[in-house]
């Protein structure tokens, strides 16, 4: 029992560090000041837009729209048409982008679309490019805040990301942009209040070209923006989070493109925090780099519904040692770990989430994270290794 006792108690405390990072990143949201990014007599950097682009004819007008009217003189906005079946280079070219078109059946995914942009751009390199996904709309101003604070740091910017639910959306969405909230506008925000660089989050980045131009995107990976972002930072180039510039897209509302989309995130950030999080400690730890340290601690926060299976279980687990042999010290580490989780939620629904979830939603999303049991359960058997697009409502009568 004694040794069920010390497995079940390190099990409890390695629980706990994740619930201790994202509550320290809560409360510095909580606490943080808004400024804006912009230097007072800067000029404005010459800015290239790029668009990675696959089968978007029927949204990438509105995306090229909000980008457009942020541009100046000597600006470039260019669409990589990737692989598209439909006509998404033509809506572009109509829309007054300037569009490459590749074809390579072999070598699919994003990364491949932008590497492909990236090498063209080479031969007139902008000051700053911005890479905005063909279903986001970018909110006025978020071009010239990204430019400038690229261009006052000397590092890649990245801009708040949100994604929506969209009208008349079912609870299963609205959970799921609550958790968008979390993870890609609360905690960024709290990381940039302590002083701390962020994640890439794979659309509203912006990299100064000396930054960027020599970096090869050309991956298939189905989140290369995280490990875009992880090798910047080992390359002492990590980004910062400007919450003042704005990305938006919604989710899909079809089964089929709701549950895509999810698994592409979702597998692909288990995926790295898996193979890359134990390199990135072992490198921090080596080299004294402390903010190394704090995001390779940060990676290690799984996704809130994963992280509150954990937690639920590991409590479970401590209560019924403690049942078994009144041995209480696994139990009230599991229970300050879901203590931490449960304050954690419930503080950053009180500040971001009442207008997404009321509060009897949010209990139910207890219930959202143990159906996603299988989901996580595929990850171990059957994970989503190939970059797949979602589909969305409109594609149904494509």
């Amino acid at each position: 029992m004694l040794l069920l006792e010390v497995l079940i108690g390190a099990a409890a405390l390695a629980v706990l560090c994740p619930t201790v990072i994202l509550s320290i990143e809560v409360l510095a949201a909580l606490l943080a000041r808004e400024n804006e990014p912009r230097p007072a007599g800067a000029v404005r950097p010459r800015v290239a837009v790029l668009v990675p682009a696959h089968d978007e004819a029927s949204g990438i007008r509105r995306t090229l729209q909000s980008v457009s009217v942020q541009l100046q003189a000597g600006d470039r906005l260019l669409v990589v048409a990737d692989n598209c079946t439909d006509d998404t280079a033509a809506v572009a070219s109509a829309a007054g982008a300037e569009v490459l078109v590749r074809e390579d059946p072999t070598l699919r995914g994003k990364g491949y679309a932008l590497d492909f942009g990236l090498r063209h751009l080479a031969g007139d390199p902008p000051d700053v490019v911005l890479m905005i996904d063909a279903d986001c709309e970018v909110a006025e101003g978020s071009v010239a805040k990204l430019a400038y604070l690229c261009a006052s740091t000397g590092r890649p910017a990245q801009s708040l990301n949100l994604s929506l639910a969209p009208p008349q959306a079912g609870l299963r969405i609205r959970i799921a942009e609550f958790a968008s909230v979390l993870k890609n506008q609360i905690r960024p925000l709290g990381l940039r209040t302590l002083g701390l660089p962020c994640h890439l989050m794979g659309t509203g980045m912006a990299f100064p070209w000396t930054c960027i131009g020599r970096v090869s995107l050309a991956s298939g990976h189905i989140v290369e923006d995280l490990k875009l972002g992880l090798e910047l930072m080992r390359k002492g180039q990590a980004p910062i989070f400007c919450p003042q510039a704005r990305v938006t897209s919604y989710f899909p509302t079809s089964e089929q493109g709701f549950v895509s989309q999810r698994t592409r995130w979702e597998h692909g950030y288990l995926g790295v925090l898996v193979t890359d999080a134990p390199g990135i400690l072992l490198q921090s730890l080596s080299t004294l780099n402390g903010r190394l340290l704090i995001m390779g601690l940060d990676l290690c926060v799984p996704p809130i519904a994963l992280l509150t299976l954990i937690v639920s279980a590991m409590w479970g687990a401590s209560a019924l040692l403690g049942a078994l042999t009144g041995r209480d010290l696994p139990l009230l580490i599991a229970s300050a770990a879901a203590a931490l989780l449960a304050l954690s939620v419930l503080a950053s629904w009180a500040r971001y989430g009442r207008q997404t979830l009321s509060l009897w939603s949010l209990a139910l999303a207890l219930l959202y994270a143990v159906l996603k049991i299988p989901f996580y359960l595929r990850f171990l058997v059957a994970r989503q290794f190939d970059w797949i697009r979602a589909r969305r409502d409109e594609d149904r009568s494509a």
